[in-house]
């Protein structure tokens, strides 16, 4: 603690110091398997702590946007609203009210803060709403997170056309180009026009996800985000949309994911998975909204860096002297020489990094 001139405690410091290690815990990328073992320790006791500190420091934002009388049935659910200051706009029809409005926000990435929007799943209402928002935002990638049906209740409309149809929504036309149907998800291929211009968009469907779970293991996750990491080209200006039904638990689950993984590939050293929670929830309320999907991060960060810690161990290398690019290095070289996973989709090659 550090004293002030006169020798009483500066408060005002300790006070920031104590704000910034609660929102801030850092981990070296080198320690990661470590402080799994210790926070899943007990029951995840500690996990359960940490959740609970996260739900603690959550902001609340106003939603007075979403709760006017002419968007109030666009919500899915009356508890996910989006932030006004964070929500999508779409551009309004004149003479009536509330056209503007979607349920979604754009959310904080590796690169921009509006590098994904968050969006619940379309309801019947607002297909239209949703597709013309994929058109204004010039969003090339969707990423779909939700079974239609789950335990029997509608999560999501199913809010694309058949295999070689074209359906209008709004003055938007849809066309589905193309179905490859794989393991772990669907990657369709869709043309979208209005007017004389047209453009392409990939929808990834996971369908390995139970609603307020996390999947069976973290492989087929991580390849998952790696691949539509892949497919993301320099002239893709536009944010990728993830959506699962609330557009919170599984979705800030994969935005969360995918940064941080971005992280370790930039040659980052440690990686800060509560901070980058607590910001992203500044974008969009319960984002990764239960322990489990908090602890299943953990866990696959854990194992992206597996591959780290058996080639450091085989080689007798000093943990304590990896840095951002010796992890990346390694990352590299297991890829390439053990684990390198190539299909081919729609002339896609598909690796893990």
């Amino acid at each position: 603690m550090r004293k002030s001139g006169n020798g009483e405690d500066n408060v005002a410091f300790v006070e920031e110091e104590l704000a910034d290690i609660r929102r801030n815990r850092p981990v070296k990328l080198s320690e990661m398997s470590s402080h799994f073992e210790q926070l899943s320790a007990d029951s995840n006791l500690l996990f359960s702590q940490e959740f609970q500190d996260l739900n603690i420091l959550s902001p609340e934002f106003p939603t007075t946007d979403a709760e006017l009388q002419e968007t109030r049935l666009k919500n899915r659910y009356t508890n996910i609203l989006p932030f006004d200051k964070t929500r999508v706009k779409l551009l309004p029809f004149e003479d009536e009210p509330g056209s503007d409005y979607i349920n979604a926000n754009y959310a904080l990435g590796f690169t921009s803060a509006r590098e994904y929007i968050a969006a619940q799943g379309p309801l019947a209402s607002t297909i239209n709403d949703f597709w013309r928002m994929i058109w204004e935002q010039n969003a090339s990638i969707i990423v779909m997170l939700t079974q239609c049906v789950e335990r029997g209740r509608e999560k999501c409309e199913e809010y694309w056309p058949m295999l070689n149809e074209s359906l209008y929504y709004g003055d938007i036309v849809v066309q589905l180009e193309s179905e490859s149907h794989l393991p772990d998800f669907i990657l369709r291929t869709f043309s979208l026009r209005e007017g004389d211009l047209e453009r392409k968009v990939r929808h990834y469907y996971y369908l390995l996800w139970p609603d307020m779970g996390t999947p069976a293991c973290t492989d087929y996750m991580i390849r998952f985000v790696s691949t539509i990491r892949c497919d993301i080209r320099p002239d893709m200006t536009g944010p990728i949309v993830v959506h699962c039904s609330a557009g919170v638990g599984r979705t800030g689950t994969f935005i969360t994911l995918d940064t941080l993984i971005r992280k370790i590939q930039n040659g980052d050293d440690s990686i800060d998975i509560f901070g980058h929670i607590l910001l992203l929830r500044h974008c969009r309320l319960n984002m990764v909204q239960t322990e489990s999907q908090y602890i299943y991060i953990h866990e696959c960060i854990r194992d992206y860096m597996r591959p780290v810690v058996e080639i450091v161990n085989g080689h007798d290398t000093d943990r304590k002297s990896l840095n951002g690019v010796h992890i990346y290095l390694y990352i590299i070289q297991y890829y390439i020489t053990q684990w390198t996973f190539n299909i081919c989709v729609q002339n896609l090659c598909v690796s893990p990094i």
